[in-house]
């Protein structure tokens, strides 16, 4: 179980050509890759399992060791050149359908690789593939996110051309990757029209740690009763500072937006790392 959120993880593989291999979780420590990643858990509700004073513990070391792998991600980016993106949202939101739309609309510009994350399958990986960008799947089992060890261990597999533009498309869901930096630039949360306009308020971490919110589906506003306006309202009051676009990645409205979002971060984003 994962002391800050509850999943279960059993393995944790991550694709690459020819098959897939054992990866790691937020449990282990920096440092050398030659070791196992599944391993058990207890329940918090299991009498024989953690107390609440243990479990705060375990919290406190699971997010410590994720940071410290976080920084040696950021380090590996910064030499790499990568402006990393890490794309959040509950399931169903359209991120992979967004990402397709917004590696087209680049048009080869900006180098793009994407890390995909989901519980099973590689169906998101196959459609960006199929746009010609590089792709890489990690499948987490009962994991219900993606962590920096993860992330790290993807990077030495996908090795992302220089300078490129590296997508990390999160599991679906709203809580548990708010706690979990993976060494990104930008965060981006993408939020769909169908969702509700109270989302920002039910869920305030991963929008109070966005950078960008994408109203997403915005081809379905005519049919449904929602408020765009108290959207964002509700967005800003939980983060002041949230930058914010309405997209649709059926009709491509506000794809070119992003896109310019895009390069002007990933420009900005290279002159701080060359100044650092």
């Amino acid at each position: 179980m994962c002391g800050v959120c509850g999943c279960g993880q059993a393995e944790v593989v991550i694709g690459e050509a020819g098959g897939a291999v054992p990866a790691h979780s937020h449990g282990e420590e920096p440092g050398g890759h030659d070791h196992p990643h599944a391993h058990g858990h207890r329940h918090a509700d299991d009498p024989q399992g953690a107390s609440a004073e243990r479990m705060i513990k375990i919290e406190r070391d699971i997010l410590s060791k994720n940071d410290a792998f976080a920084r040696q991600n950021r380090a590996a980016f910064s030499a790499g050149r990568l402006f990393v993106l890490n794309v959040v949202s509950s399931p169903g939101s359209g991120k992979t359908s967004l990402l397709v739309k917004t590696i087209e609309a680049l048009g080869g510009r900006l180098p793009v690789a994407v890390i995909e994350g989901d519980q099973q399958t590689s169906n998101d990986a196959e459609r960006i593939r199929a746009t010609g960008a590089p792709a890489l799947q990690i499948n987490t089992g009962k994991g219900c996110h993606l962590d920096a060890h993860m992330v790290g261990h993807a990077l030495e597999s996908l090795r992302p051309e220089p300078g490129a533009a590296l997508f990390i498309e999160n599991v679906g869901n709203l809580v548990c990757p708010a706690a979990f930096d993976l060494g990104e630039a930008r965060r981006v949360v993408v939020l769909s029209v169908t969702e509700g306009e109270d989302k920002p308020l039910k869920y305030p971490d991963m929008f109070a740690t966005a950078d960008l919110m994408l109203l997403n589906k915005a081809d379905l506003l005519p049919h449904l009763d929602f408020d765009v306006g108290q959207c964002l309202a509700n967005a800003l009051r939980i983060n002041p500072n949230l930058q914010t676009l309405t997209v649709s990645a059926r009709s491509g409205e506000g794809i070119s937006a992003f896109v310019a979002w895009i390069e002007a971060n990933a420009s900005r984003h290279a002159a701080a790392v060359a100044r650092a």
